[in-house]
């Protein structure tokens, strides 16, 4: 059993599109992290956020490690580069850097975090956002010419960060891709079962409210 831990709204929703790209059989366990989730919930996860799943006990955190995991066990699929794959290196790197890099120089950004590049791992904003335009001016995807999960990731980031936050500016790159990215059914069908849930959600149903 696929067990997934998910808050609508939230950076979970990546991993709610990956297992629908997937295609698996899951369960879905609604945490709220709004409203305060059960202490009980750090045996899963240590600071009580989402996503996490567990896989027949075996728990997994973190959106890149959840995707490289995900990736390998259902590698039939075809939506994770395998070993010896041309694209495995950009795959696996870009995974990270998506959760290493540009998460941490989003929010530090948006928090108005004054800093030198050398002060934090993660290096500045700048640096971030011209190394991420370069890579989709060259190719149509994250990790070379071919849709992956690694895409399911950076596609919820960027839409979210440009579209929603509005701290990640407007690149003609950035539209392009989100446009190939976000046609896809998984995609559609994530999203309205994600704001369906998101309007059940007593600390979200005033966004929903007319007016």
């Amino acid at each position: 059993m696929l067990t997934f831990y998910h808050a609508p709204w939230s950076r979970s929703f990546s991993i709610f599109w990956l297992l629908e790209e997937l295609g698996v059989d899951y369960k879905m366990e609604l945490v709220d992290i709004r409203g305060g989730a059960p202490d009980s919930y750090r045996a899963i996860q240590p600071s009580k956020k989402v996503p996490a799943i567990d896989h027949d006990g075996t728990i997994v955190t973190e959106r890149a490690a959840i995707a490289l995991y995900l990736g390998e066990v259902f590698n039939e699929k075809g939506l994770a580069p395998v070993a010896g794959d041309a694209d495995r290196a950009a795959y696996l790197r870009m995974l990270v850097y998506h959760d290493a890099v540009f998460d941490p120089a989003i929010c530090a950004k948006a928090a108005k975090l004054a800093y030198t590049s050398n002060d934090y791992p993660f290096g500045t904003f700048d640096d971030m956002l011209a190394h991420l335009e370069d890579i989709l001016t060259r190719q149509p995807f994250i990790a070379g010419e071919r849709f992956t999960l690694a895409d399911v990731i950076w596609g919820t980031g960027i839409n979210y960060t440009m579209s929603v936050l509005k701290e990640l500016p407007t690149r003609p790159a950035f539209n392009e891709y989100l446009a190939r990215v976000t046609d896809r059914p998984a995609f559609h069908r994530t999203n309205e079962r994600d704001a369906e849930l998101a309007s059940k959600e007593p600390a979200l149903q005033k966004l929903f409210q007319p007016g």
